[in-house]
């Protein structure tokens, strides 16, 4: 057998073996009672952005792509969907405090008003999470508008 062979045979056991590592990859959960959406009336406009582009790394509803279940990648969807809902949960809205509802929304607000959310890996293999600078600028409105009105 030549080097070549062994070589290839070593990578495609190292890729059936890395499948056997648990990903630990957060629960679906479909019944979220405290979830922002249900809760408040949003503007279509503004739940149907959220969902597109925020709701598979910020809440218990993420959808996992058939990527997801396959390693090393399975590691990193699962390692930014952790960070994601620990950040910030929409499906847990509810049980924040007022206080932190506030700064929560000021947070999105930044950090889709600099581009930085959605993440440009999650666009890239999510395109529709896309946001123009228009729809950027109606999330920031949006969430100017929400967090007043929650000490009204």
């Amino acid at each position: 057998m030549n080097w070549k062979k062994i070589i290839w045979i070593a990578i495609i056991s190292a890729i059936v073996i890395i499948q056997l590592i648990p990903s630990g990859r957060p629960a679906v959960i479909e019944q979220n009672p405290n979830d922002l959406i249900i809760n408040n009336s949003l503007p279509d406009s503004i739940s149907n952005l959220l969902k597109s582009a925020c709701y598979d790394c910020h809440s218990n509803e993420t959808v996992y792509p058939w990527y997801a279940y396959i390693a090393p990648v399975s590691w990193l969807v699962s390692r930014d969907t952790k960070l994601g809902r620990g950040e910030i949960n929409f499906s847990e809205w509810e049980s924040y405090s007022k206080m932190d509802k506030a700064k929560l929304l000021g947070d999105i607000a930044d950090e889709v008003e600099d581009g930085v959310m959605p993440m440009p890996i999650y666009i890239l293999m999510h395109p529709e999470a896309k946001l123009s600078v228009k729809q950027r600028e109606m999330l920031v409105d949006w969430t100017d508008e929400f967090a007043d009105s929650l000490f009204e």
